[in-house]
């Protein structure tokens, strides 16, 4: 580069020689000119690369969970998800910074739910039903049981319609897995119907019913809503926002009227404030297109009016507080019904609260009982140190099994009696 320039110098400081010899250096400063340029771009284009780069072994980190302990630190970890909300804007502009604001609440009441522990390895699951295949699994990835549809080419649905109301939540865990049948790609589709058939597969699914929306989770994340009724169709995608295998994913879908809101972890995928026609009523929900794990799988009614629950009534059941199987660490999910929480102890500087564990009946009555006291301890830890309410505000307790609000007879109820609730002092 140096010796370019130094060319180009001599040129100037000669350029009153022969008519020739100016048009031959005249060509010679253009070529100068253009190779300083092209390595001048080259260079902005590497730092923009490592940029994106970074950012993307930033997400990757938060996905699966490697980062340092002291990502532990709030100011840490919202930097942290910053990183997850603006990777797509670094790589078009890395002066673009868009955050968006994680606002997902599930439901209060679970009207189904699967973790898929009930069923014997190997097994298809009994609440599930497919015109493919699929069986119950461990991996050494991640805890817990997964149901792994194993026929992307087949649907997978429940089993049994649910009846979804206006307003409602369904989330759960997805580990994409590379389809061999389909050029190893992990792109799988999910969907919510309304169908007069729910229990056919063939008639009720196929088309897919009477009326639905389609969302495609691949390397772009699209929708598709179609119906039967001549609403017209709506599309779209959030470009770029790379869906990786053997990675797990948080899925939520927010259901409010004609609104559906679907958020992957703590980024907000789509919101779509027009895309469910007034008249329909979805009752099925379907799998297909590619082979996942999927496990968790939530579905719950009505949205907590916490404040209200809270302050008037003096008593607040938190479904929406997440940890693992035996495990005592709040998960990231969690953190928007926490949020709230805290705003409300923080507008109310002189309300005190005890905050209560309680387990299912799996297990030890000792374990399950000292399992609920340390999450109980686990969610004053977030409280004060993310959210810095007063610790000397807030007592914390557990009560393990011994205090059901459900029989423990069932997936779905044996989930209803692992809660979290607040109690008013």
């Amino acid at each position: 580069m140096k010796k370019l320039i130094f060319v180009y110098s001599l040129i100037l400081a000669f350029g009153f020689i022969q008519t020739s010899q100016a048009q031959f250096f005249e060509k010679l400063k253009k070529k100068t000119e253009e190779k300083v340029k092209k390595e001048g771009e080259k260079r902005v284009e590497e730092k923009v690369n490592k940029g994106v780069e970074k950012a993307y072994d930033e997400a990757e980190k938060q996905l699966t969970g490697s980062s340092d302990k002291k990502k532990e630190d709030s100011t840490k970890s919202k930097d942290s998800q910053k990183n997850l909300q603006t990777i797509k804007e670094t790589e078009n502009n890395p002066q673009v910074v868009i955050n968006s604001k994680y606002d997902f609440i599930p439901g209060e009441k679970v009207i189904f739910f699967d973790d898929f522990t009930s069923e014997n390895i190997g097994d298809f699951p009994i609440q599930w039903n497919t015109t493919g295949s699929g069986e119950v699994v461990t991996t050494n990835l991640f805890p817990g049981r997964w149901f792994h549809i194993t026929n992307g080419r087949g649907v997978t649905t429940l089993d049994a319609p649910v009846t979804l109301p206006e307003n409602y939540t369904i989330e759960f865990d997805v580990v994409p897995q590379k389809d061999p049948k389909n050029n190893g790609g992990t792109t799988y589709n999910f969907y919510l119907i309304s169908t007069i058939k729910p229990k056919d597969l063939i008639y009720g699914l196929a088309r897919p019913g009477g009326t639905g929306i389609k969302f495609e989770f691949g390397y772009n994340n699209y929708y598709s809503a179609y119906y039967s009724d001549g609403t017209p169709d709506q599309r779209g995608s959030v470009g770029e926002n790379r869906l990786l295998a053997d990675k797990k994913y948080r899925i939520s879908i927010w259901v409010q009227k004609q609104r559906i809101r679907l958020y992957k972890d703590q980024e907000k995928l789509f919101d779509l404030p027009r895309v469910v026609p007034k008249t329909v009523k979805y009752n099925m929900v379907r799998f297909d297109g590619g082979i996942p794990m999927i496990g968790n799988f939530r579905v719950a009614t009505g949205l907590p009016d916490m404040r209200s629950k809270l302050l008037t009534e003096g008593k607040l059941i938190s479904y929406g507080i997440y940890f693992d199987v035996n495990k005592d660490v709040v998960k990231p999910e969690s953190y928007p019904s926490i949020k709230e929480i805290a705003a409300i102890l923080n507008d109310n500087p002189n309300v005190n609260i005890k905050i209560v564990g309680h387990t299912d009946s799996d297990g030890d009555n000792n374990s399950n009982l000292d399992l609920s006291k340390r999450r109980a301890a686990s969610v004053k830890n977030a409280l004060v140190k993310d959210f810095n309410v007063d610790a000397s505000r807030i007592e914390f307790d557990g009560k393990g099994e011994s205090e059901p609000v459900s029989p423990n007879d069932s997936i779905t109820n044996k989930a209803l009696n692992r809660r979290v609730e607040f109690i008013k002092l």
